[in-house]
């Protein structure tokens, strides 16, 4: 039972907290951290840990581990894990560092800076227990150095320059060599000139995994997914480092919307998303549709299952990563984005007037016969639909830029979780869904079978997906509703990863996809005129 206090007792303690502490009466609660009496153990897990950075240096490595033998290797949209190979029982990397022109989206390119070609998307993968050796080659023009961000490691491979070790100049190659002593998700990033470099793409994701895993650790789909932030003003080809509030373009592992290429989920798929944040200011709600999940980990520490609860949305802090767990057991094309809703747009300008509700009446009629061209903009809000593919704006801009989906534009900043299964799109038309279905016919298509016929998507080794072909001849019919066909070839118009791109469901073969055909599961329903 708890101990109450007298009206004496809380005014001596609200005058112990002024002067820095607060101490409580024997009977019930913690004492301070004044050396009196620590704190005693937590359901068996004592308060103060051994060591705080991964205990004895010393130890012994173990085997390498290897891709497909000893792990499940992550799942990188949009960009690629580091190659390694094994000398004398040591895993050696080669990282360059070197200028990159990027493509954050087929619209948006940007002079930027990465490894080994690629900006934000380069994954460093280990075991636990394994010696690493990572060669860094600096082909900037300028120094640099490399940071391993929450790895315990001795204090000379830190990699702050100036602090640790010597800058890497421009054309020097830098050795770093340690024993994993932990597991889980990290990060990496240039720990000089931080402010320019890490702005200008230098940051990726550092994936070590368990030595042992348990059976719970398995999962069928882990993703890595690094979120960032930049400057790209509108016209311009080379990020703004300077920029501290207004960071107008937001990507994941690199790309914007729709270049984010989909995480693609079989039904009933478990699921972890590594999330990093290693953007220069913002931290980032990262939302997920149709779905809730478990926070698993923060910044490499798992966290016991009697201390996580489910969430749909998770922050994502800048300099730290989050794993979160869920079954991917709803079928359709669910988004998953950032919620801060300045987020989800890109390229867009903050410097005009607010016109939402303004109404021009005959202003536009009028204007025009000045400016044949000029159009009212902003009074309805952002949402321009079509008008961005056919209005003239800066070179290498995306400002307005969606994507098509099954039922019109959309514009966000978001990637797409697609999960096969048996799906009706529920959209609303004249009636409620049951008053359609009463005049209407619902046919499946069934899904393709496995091996050499085709792998459905998200299943198979490799995660290959290809193109789609239906398997089936339907007819749909219903009370008023004219007749129409699914054939054997006909697209079902979706997109699909194919080896790291997107590739369209467009009854292209093989120039859609350069493996064996992928047989997408589908649904569909007959509508009344």
């Amino acid at each position: 039972m708890a101990t109450r206090l007298s009206r004496r007792q809380m005014l001596s303690a609200g005058a112990a907290s002024l002067a820095g502490g607060i101490v409580w009466p024997k009977e019930g609660h913690a004492k301070s951290h004044d050396g009196s009496a620590p704190p005693t153990a937590q359901r068996g897990r004592p308060y103060w840990e051994k060591s705080y950075s991964g205990g004895r240096m010393d130890v012994a490595p173990l085997p390498p581990g290897l891709a497909g033998e000893h792990y499940r290797p992550v799942v990188i949209p949009n960009g690629g894990a580091l190659p390694f190979k094994v000398a004398r029982g040591v895993k050696v990397f080669h990282l360059v560092v070197e200028e990159v022109d990027h493509a954050f989206d087929s619209g948006l390119r940007a002079n930027c800076w990465g490894y080994n070609g690629r900006v934000n998307s380069t994954v460093i993968e280990a075991v636990e227990g394994e010696r690493i050796r990572i060669y860094v080659t600096n082909r900037l023009p300028v120094a640099t150095s490399v940071h391993w961000h929450g790895l315990y490691l001795p204090n000379g491979m830190d990699g702050v320059g100036g602090l640790t070790q010597p800058y890497i100049k421009a054309g020097e190659t830098a050795r770093y060599e340690w024993t994993l002593r932990q597991y889980g998700s990290f990060m990496f990033h240039a720990h000089h000139d931080e402010m320019t470099q890490m702005g200008m793409g230098l940051i990726g994701m550092f994936v070590v995994h368990p030595r042992n895993p348990s059976a719970d650790y398995r999962v069928d789909r882990d993703f890595s997914l690094m979120v960032s932030e930049w400057s790209v003003k509108a016209g311009t080809a080379r990020p703004n480092t300077l920029e501290m509030t207004d960071f107008n373009v937001l990507t994941i592992n690199g790309k914007v919307f729709p270049s984010t290429a989909p995480l693609v989920c079989k039904t009933g798929d478990r699921v972890r998303l590594r999330l990093g944040n290693l953007g220069a200011m913002d931290h980032h709600p990262m939302h997920i549709h149709g779905h809730h999940f478990r926070i698993t980990a923060t910044d490499g520490e798992d966290i016991p299952l009697s201390a996580q609860w489910p969430e749909t949305t998770v922050l994502v802090a800048v300099g730290q990563t989050r794993n979160v767990e869920f079954i991917a057991d709803a079928p359709g094309d669910w988004a998953f984005h950032c919620h801060m809703t300045h987020h989800v747009m890109n390229q867009m300008g903050h410097e005009f007037p607010n016109m939402v509700g303004v109404k021009p009446g005959g202003l536009d009629e009028k204007i025009r016969a000045l400016l044949p061209a000029y159009m009212t903009h902003g009074h309805t809000g952002m949402d321009m639909g079509k008008m961005a593919e056919v209005m003239p704006y800066p070179r290498n801009t995306i400002s307005m830029k969606g994507a098509t989906g099954p039922f019109g534009d959309y514009h966000r900043a978001v990637r797409r979780l697609y999960l096969d299964g048996w799906l009706v799109h529920g959209r609303q038309g004249p009636g409620s869904l049951a008053e359609l279905r009463r005049g209407s016919r619902v046919v499946s298509a069934p899904s393709g079978d496995r091996g050499g016929q085709g792998e459905r998507c998200g299943a198979g080794a490799g995660w290959d997906h290809g193109g789609c072909t239906g398997s089936a001849q339907a007819t749909l019919t219903g009370k008023g509703v004219g007749k129409s066909r699914l054939s054997g070839a006909e697209p079902c118009g979706r997109e699909v990863m194919t080896h790291g791109r997107i590739a369209r469901h467009d009854g292209r073969g093989a120039e859609a996809s350069p493996r064996r055909p992928c047989r997408q599961p589908q649904t569909f329903l007959s509508w009344p005129e």
